[in-house]
C-alpha cells in the first residue's frame, strides 16, 4: 500500500526531532559514527524513508523531495557542528593527557650517528615539498586532515560499498572503539567539499596505512598525496595535462606513461596511470614486478556519489581527482630497489640524501 502525504511528512519530522535529541547525547566521536550510519546509511532510518518518495505521483514526489532534501542537509549541517565540537573535546583531552616540557634539554644522538653540523632531510619530505611547489605554481591550495578517520570519510563519502573488500580487516587496520587508520588521503577531500566553497584545487599529502604482506614494493606504512580540482567545468583533458606537467617537473625530464582504464569508487570515469620503470629502463626489476612499468597513480573525474557526500550539486559542479604514490615516486626518483628502506633505522640509509 502506497505511503500517504502526511505520513510521509509526519515520519520525516520524527525522523528529525528524535536525530537531534540523539545528537546531545552523544559523546564520542564513535557513537557519533554510528549515528550516522544508523539515520544516513543505505538501510539507515532516513535513507529507507526516501526512497518511498517513488511511490508519490510526481506532482507530489517534487514537492515531499524538496522538503525532505531541506531536512536532510539541515540534519547533515547540524551532524558537522557536532562532529568539530566533539573533535575539539578530543584535541583538548590529548593536550592535557600528553602534555610534555618543551623546554627540556633533548637526548643526544647515539655516538657516529652524524657528523656535527650535518644533517639530513628525509627523501620522502624532499619529494613532497617539491610537489607542493610545484601545485602551489598552478594555484593548489595544501590541506591536512585526521589519520585516524571514521567508516563514513574513509570508504562510505567515497562511494565504496558495504560489503568492498577494502573494508575488510585483511585489508585495514581497525581500533576497537570503531575507527581506523586511513588508507589513503581521500577522505580530505570529502572534507574540503563540505568546508571550502568552489571553485577550488587542493593537494593532500600525508602518511597512510594499509595491512599490507611486506615486499620490496608493498609496506603497511608509506605516504601519499591526493589531489582534486572542482570547478563548473573539469574533463580528463584537464587530468592529463596537471598529470603530464607533475611528472615531466619532479623527474626534471619527459617521462613515458600510459593509461589504461581502472575502476574506483570514487571516481567514473577512472583510469590508472603507469611510468616506465626508471630502475630498469622497461626491462623488468622488482619494484615494477617485472612487467617494466610502475603504477604510479589512479585518477578520474569525481563520481557524482561523493560530490554529493560533499554537499556539492553533481549537476552545477564537476571535479577531477587523483592519488600519487609519493612513496613510489621517491623510489623511481633515486632508484631505491626495496620500499622497507624507508621505515629502516640505519642511518646509513638517510646520509645518502
Amino acid at each position: 500500500m502506497a505511503m500517504e502525504r502526511e505520513s510521509f511528512l509526519g515520519q520525516l519530522d520524527l525522523i528529525s526531532s528524535q536525530l537531534k535529541e540523539k545528537l546531545a547525547e552523544v559523546h564520542s566521536e564513535s557513537e557519533l559514527e554510528k549515528l550516522r550510519q544508523e539515520y544516513f546509511g543505505k538501510k539507515g532510518f532516513l535513507s529507507s524513508l526516501l526512497k518511498k518518495l517513488g511511490e508519490f505521483p510526481s506532482e507530489e514526489r517534487s514537492e515531499l523531495g524538496k522538503k525532505a532534501n531541506f531536512v536532510k542537509e539541515e540534519l547533515m549541517a547540524t551532524f558537522q557542528v557536532r562532529e568539530r565540537q566533539l573533535r575539539y573535546l578530543r584535541y583538548e583531552r590529548l593536550a592535557e593527557e600528553e602534555w610534555f616540557d618543551v623546554t627540556e634539554p633533548p637526548l643526544p644522538f647515539p655516538e657516529g650517528y652524524h657528523k656535527k653540523g650535518e644533517g639530513h632531510i628525509h627523501p620522502v619530505s624532499q619529494v613532497q615539498k617539491e610537489l607542493e611547489d610545484i601545485f602551489t605554481s598552478m594555484g593548489f591550495s595544501i590541506l591536512d586532515g585526521p589519520q585516524v578517520e571514521t567508516d563514513f570519510y574513509n570508504f562510505g563519502a567515497l562511494n565504496f560499498t558495504e560489503d568492498h573488500p577494502a573494508r575488510e580487516m585483511q585489508d585495514t587496520f581497525y581500533t576497537n572503539d570503531g575507527f581506523l587508520l586511513r588508507t589513503h588521503t581521500s577522505p580530505v577531500q570529502v572534507r574540503a567539499m563540505q568546508q571550502l566553497s568552489p571553485p577550488f584545487r587542493i593537494i593532500v599529502p600525508g602518511r597512510v596505512f594499509r595491512y599490507e604482506e611486506l615486499d620490496a614494493s608493498h609496506e603497511h606504512t608509506f605516504y601519499q598525496m591526493e589531489g582534486m580540482v572542482i570547478d563548473r567545468e573539469v574533463s580528463v583533458g584537464h587530468l592529463l595535462f596537471l598529470m603530464h606537467t607533475l611528472l615531466k617537473e619532479i623527474f626534471k625530464q619527459e617521462v613515458n606513461i600510459r593509461l589504461r582504464p581502472g575502476y574506483f569508487p570514487f571516481v567514473e570515469p577512472g583510469f590508472e596511470l603507469d611510468m616506465l620503470c626508471l630502475l630498469c629502463g622497461g626491462k623488468g626489476c622488482s619494484v615494477c614486478k617485472q612487467t617494466g612499468y610502475v603504477e604510479v597513480l589512479p585518477c578520474g573525474l569525481v563520481h557524482p556519489n561523493v560530490l554529493r557526500a560533499g554537499g556539492l550539486d553533481p549537476m552545477k559542479w564537476q571535479g577531477a581527482a587523483f592519488g600519487l604514490g609519493l612513496t613510489r615516486l621517491v623510489m623511481l626518483r633515486y632508484k631505491i630497489e626495496d620500499i622497507r628502506h624507508f621505515m629502516s633505522a640505519d642511518p646509513a640509509f638517510l646520509r645518502q640524501f
